[in-house]
């Protein structure tokens, strides 16, 4: 079976965010199930400079305003197409983002030019790869079902990462899209009088997946749907939730190149040098106490302001906090400051640093997570992965992933981590306060640890329901 991934980043080329990490890693994870996974991503500098022993097996004059071609080869073990069209992709740092901080003013184009070349390549433009099923990965592949459908092609899949995320442009720019004038309506990619991507992709495409089964009803509420929720509803018998896995040879504390000191389930003592390394590096007080990381953009989404709030609990149970991440400037700026009122208790660096990532899971006692809704999460599964135990909201994946450290779960010597609801400042200090008394018994701690580290957090079962997915969508076909 052939697979066309289409996704707007993949690990280890471009990372902003989660996405990246499961477009990187599901192909290697269906491989065993003789799924062929080749993924198509927009030829960033990044992505040109890596591929090797490619070729070109399609060009254009003309893709949206300048000349392009389609790579094929091979980047850091991927199997990637990568359309080299650089007056589209050609730019520095983020992939969405100016300079100036706000998206480029021609994503619609961007991600439109990605969409078009993916349901030609399912449509035979490359004569060696025609894929049963193309599988897209957020808004910025959203049009790729819109374009099978009023253009021909293999059957659809198309995954929500996060809902919050939906493309949404005027409806002057449908008139550049190439789609019939019969697109341009509620059955289509119309969506609140512009054009929706994400919309187009949920109401075209054959199947919906989102990256757990709890957001996978949140997002069938109004609450929760992001004004998608009605659509979602009506196509409800074609969403499926399926959690997302880790890549656990990347993310494996016995051999990570990444950390100061490597270790096991079995020798957990020897985290302390880890944890020592961090006091160091966020300049904070060398002690034996809980140290909590956070590992996050900062926004409202992800709970920040929570943490800002509660910070003054924090501080009175006698916990220190490292915080690697960066987003809303004011939010940055109200932790910033914390680093000032609470000196070598607060530590922060406002970076993408993926190395320093891995650190923080290898040598904090526990991580937080207090997001007010998370479609999977990733860190949280990290955590799990190096003991580093998860402070998380029963939202979304987290409640999925967490088990949630309750008389019960403890007596069962089950329990990985510690949930808190509703998502509100009183909800997560009781929460602090919960993980500091875990902490203060040793045993009872180190049994979270320990059951973390041996739970199932890579792709095993998330892999076999995706190529189920394929299986049955083949058949149908």
């Amino acid at each position: 079976m052939k697979i066309l991934s289409v996704a707007s980043e993949v690990f280890p080329l471009v990372k902003t965010g989660g996405l990246a990490d499961v477009a990187g890693a599901l192909p290697a994870a269906l491989a065993k199930y003789g799924v062929k996974v080749i993924t198509l991503m927009p030829g960033y500098p990044a992505a040109i400079k890596a591929l090797e022993n490619y070729e070109i097996v399609y060009t254009s004059d003309s893709l949206f305003g300048g000349a392009a071609r389609l790579l094929w080869g091979k980047a850091k073990g991927l199997d990637l197409f990568v359309l080299d069209a650089p007056h589209l992709y050609d730019r520095p740092g983020s992939p969405y983002l100016g300079p100036d901080g706000k998206d480029w003013p021609d994503n619609s184009k961007r991600f439109a030019a990605l969409a078009t070349i993916a349901a030609e390549i399912g449509r035979g433009l490359v004569a060696d790869f025609v894929p049963n099923i193309i599988h897209c990965h957020d808004w910025q592949a959203g049009l790729v079902p819109a374009y099978v459908r009023y253009g021909g092609g293999p059957k659809t899949i198309m995954t929500v990462h996060n809902l919050a995320f939906q493309g949404h442009f005027p409806a002057s720019i449908f008139g550049t899209l190439g789609l019939p004038a019969a697109a341009f309506s509620i059955d289509g990619v119309e969506y609140f009088g512009g054009v929706g991507y994400l919309k187009a992709g949920l109401q075209c495409s054959d199947a919906i997946t989102t990256v757990s089964p709890t957001y996978a009803r949140e997002i069938l509420t109004v609450e929760d749907g992001m004004g998608l929720d009605g659509l979602l509803r009506v196509r409800s018998h074609v969403v499926h939730g399926i959690v997302n896995g880790i890549d656990t040879d990347i993310w494996n504390p016995a051999d990570d190149a990444n950390i100061a000191q490597t270790y096991t389930v079995k020798h957990l003592e020897k985290r302390e040098t880890n944890k020592r390394t961090i006091e160091k590096r966020f300049g904070l007080e060398n002690g034996d106490g809980l140290l909590y990381c956070i590992v996050s953009r900062l926004t409202l989404q992800k709970g920040m302001d929570l943490v800002a709030s509660a910070l003054p609990k924090l501080m009175e149970l006698g916990g220190r906090l490292a915080i690697l991440g960066s987003g809303d400037a004011a939010l940055e700026g109200s932790l910033k400051a914390a680093m000032i009122n609470y000196p070598g208790r607060v530590g922060i660096a406002t970076a993408y640093d993926e190395p320093l990532s891995h650190l923080l899971q290898a040598g904090s006692d526990a991580i937080l997570i207090p997001s007010r809704f998370e479609p999977c999460g990733l860190t949280q599964l990290y955590g799990l992965r190096y003991g580093c135990v998860p402070v998380v909201a029963r939202v979304g994946g987290l409640a999925d992933t967490v088990v949630d450290a309750n008389d019960a779960a403890l007596s069962a010597h089950a329990a990985t981590g510690i949930q808190f609801s509703p998502v509100t400042q009183e909800a997560l200090e009781h929460a602090l306060e919960r993980t500091s008394v875990l902490y203060a018994d040793k045993a009872v701690w180190t049994s979270l640890q320990q059951a973390g580290m041996k739970s199932d957090v890579s792709w095993t079962r998330s892999e076999a329901r995706y190529a189920e997915l394929y299986r049955a969508l083949v058949k149908d076909a």
